[in-house]
C-alpha cells in the first residue's frame, strides 16, 4: 500500500514536473535536451513533432503571434478595416510578399509557405529550431520556402535547443531585406561581438535581446511595424529606466525625458560598424552588370536597380506617439512621393515625443493608370529575376492579389520610416545640448513645430518645449 502511494505520489510529481517545464516554454530553467532527442529525423516537421510531445501547449501559442501570422489583428481606422502585417504591407526593399512566397519566407518561423495556400493551422510546420538552435549551424535555405539548408544536422540541432540568443534572433533581423543591415539602420551583425561603444546593452552588460523584449507565452514585447500600424504592444526605455525616480541628475535633461525620446541622445549616430541601405531604384533594374563599391558593397544589382549606402548616420527626428499610418495595397497615389508609413505625432500631442528614425527612400513601380504601387512577381519561373520584363511580372504579382493592373507602368518615389531603438552610446557619447540649442543644427525647429531654439531667451514658453 505504502510502495503504491509512493509511486502514485512520484507519478504526479513527475507530472506536475514535465508541465511546469512546459509552460515555461524555455522562459524558465533551461533543461538539457541530449537525452529527450533521439532522431533521426526524416524531415523538420518530425522534429516539431517531437518537441511537441512535451510542449503540447506552444501551438496554441505560438500560432498566435506575429512570427508566425505575419499579420496582427485587425482594426478599423476612419472607416476601414486593417489588417496590418508584413503579410500584407509593401515596402520599398524586395515589395512585397504575395507570389514571391518561397524566397521572402525563407525567414518565416516555420516550414512549407510556398503560396497563398500556406496551411497556418498545421502545428507540425512549426520551425523551433530557428529560434532555439545552439549549435549555431542551423540555417534556411535562402529559396526553400522556410525549409533549412539540406545540409542541417537536425538530431544535432535539436539536442542543442536553449532560450534564444541574438545569433538565433539576428539570423532573421540583423539580414532584413536581402542582406546584413539593410532594412534596419540599428540591427546588423556587429551587434553579436558588440563593444560596449557600440551597444552599452549588448556590449556593455551582455544583454540578448530577449532581456529587454520579454516573452510571455511566445508573445514577443516590442514594436515592429505591425504593432506600430494598431499603436500596440509598445516597448520603452522607461520601462528600466524609470522617469518618475529621475533618470538624471540634471532636472532640466528629466524634463526633456518627458518629450524627448531617450534614443535621440543617446543614439547619436546608426550604422556605426556596418553601413545600412539608404536608397534603392528599381527603376534602373535590368540595364547593365552589377557592381560594387570600394567598400565590397553592391552598388548595382542586375536584378534590384542602384543602391547607396550608408555609414555613421545620422537619425531623422519627428514626433512619435507609438503609432504610424501605412499605405495598404490598393491605395489611390496623391502625392509625389508615396509615403509607406506616416509617423503619428504631433508637438501638442502629450503622448509625442521627438524620436529618431532610419528614413529608407526609393523608386518602386506602380500602376500609371490605375494610380497605386504594384505587388510585382520578382522570384521564381516567370518572375522579373528571370525575364526582366516588367509589364508580365505586374500581371502575375496583381493577380496573385487580385487587384487589376491596367497593363501601364511607371517609377515612383516612396519613403518608409524604421525606428532606431538599438545601438545606444555611453553616456559618456550622448548628444551635448550644443549640438541641438545654441549654435547646434542637429534638429529641424521649424519641421518639429517650433519658430526657433525652444532654449533661447524667452523661447522655453513662446515655444512650449516643456509641454507636459
Amino acid at each position: 500500500m505504502k510502495k503504491t502511494l509512493l509511486l502514485s505520489t512520484i507519478s504526479i510529481i513527475a507530472i506536475i514536473i514535465v508541465f511546469s517545464i512546459n509552460s515555461k516554454s524555455f522562459t524558465g530553467a533551461h533543461v538539457d535536451h541530449n537525452d529527450n532527442i533521439n532522431g533521426p529525423f526524416k524531415t523538420p516537421q518530425d522534429v516539431t513533432t517531437a518537441c511537441l510531445e512535451c510542449h503540447f501547449d506552444v501551438p496554441d501559442e505560438f500560432m498566435k503571434t506575429n512570427h508566425w501570422t505575419w499579420s496582427g489583428p485587425e482594426f478599423e481606422k476612419n472607416g476601414v478595416k486593417i489588417k496590418p502585417g508584413k503579410k500584407n504591407a509593401i515596402n520599398n526593399f524586395c515589395i512585397a510578399l504575395s507570389s514571391n512566397e518561397p524566397r521572402c519566407t525563407s525567414c518565416h518561423a516555420g516550414f512549407g509557405w510556398k503560396d497563398g495556400t500556406f496551411d497556418f493551422t498545421k502545428k507540425e510546420n512549426i520551425d523551433c529550431l530557428v529560434c532555439h538552435d545552439q549549435t549555431g549551424t542551423y540555417k534556411k535555405s535562402p529559396t526553400g520556402a522556410g525549409m533549412p539548408d539540406t545540409t542541417v544536422d537536425l538530431v544535432k540541432v535539436a539536442k542543442s535547443v536553449g532560450r534564444p540568443t541574438k545569433a538565433n534572433c539576428g539570423a532573421c533581423h540583423f539580414n532584413g531585406g536581402g542582406g546584413s543591415g539593410v532594412k534596419h539602420g540599428d540591427l546588423d551583425p556587429s551587434l553579436l561581438n558588440a563593444s560596449k561603444e557600440l551597444d552599452v546593452h549588448m556590449g556593455g552588460q551582455k544583454f540578448e535581446c530577449t532581456t529587454c523584449h520579454k516573452t510571455e507565452k511566445h508573445q514577443i514585447a516590442g514594436a515592429g511595424h505591425t504593432s506600430m500600424a494598431s499603436g500596440t504592444n509598445q516597448l520603452e526605455c522607461t520601462n528600466c529606466h524609470s522617469l518618475e525616480k529621475g533618470i538624471h541628475t540634471n532636472k532640466l535633461l528629466n524634463k526633456h525625458a518627458n518629450n524627448v525620446a531617450c534614443e535621440t541622445c543617446h543614439i547619436p549616430a546608426f550604422a556605426r560598424e556596418m553601413a545600412t541601405k539608404t536608397f534603392w531604384d528599381w527603376s534602373t533594374a535590368g540595364q547593365k552588370e552589377d557592381a560594387k563599391g570600394e567598400d565590397g558593397l553592391e552598388t548595382y544589382s542586375k536584378m534590384k536597380g542602384d543602391f547607396k549606402w550608408e555609414k555613421n548616420v545620422k537619425p531623422t527626428y519627428v514626433w512619435y506617439n507609438g503609432s504610424a499610418d501605412y499605405y495598404q495595397i490598393g491605395d489611390k497615389i496623391t502625392d509625389k512621393i508615396v509615403s509607406l508609413n506616416k509617423i503619428n505625432g504631433v508637438i501638442s500631442d502629450p503622448k509625442s515625443k521627438i524620436t529618431p528614425f532610419k528614413v529608407m527612400r526609393g523608386k518602386q513601380i506602380y500602376d500609371s493608370k490605375n494610380n497605386y504601387l504594384i505587388v510585382p512577381k520578382l522570384f521564381g519561373k516567370d518572375g522579373y529575376w528571370k525575364t526582366f520584363d516588367w509589364k508580365a511580372a505586374s500581371e502575375i504579382g496583381m493577380k496573385s492579389i487580385n487587384l487589376p493592373f491596367s497593363g501601364e507602368f511607371g517609377f515612383i518615389e516612396t519613403e518608409m520610416y524604421w525606428p532606431i531603438n538599438h545601438q545606444v552610446a555611453p553616456k559618456t557619447q550622448a548628444l551635448k545640448c550644443t549640438e541641438c540649442h545654441s549654435s547646434g543644427t542637429r534638429l529641424d525647429w521649424a519641421k518639429l513645430g517650433y519658430s526657433g531654439d525652444p532654449m533661447k531667451k524667452g523661447g522655453r514658453e513662446k515655444n512650449g518645449l516643456l509641454k507636459k
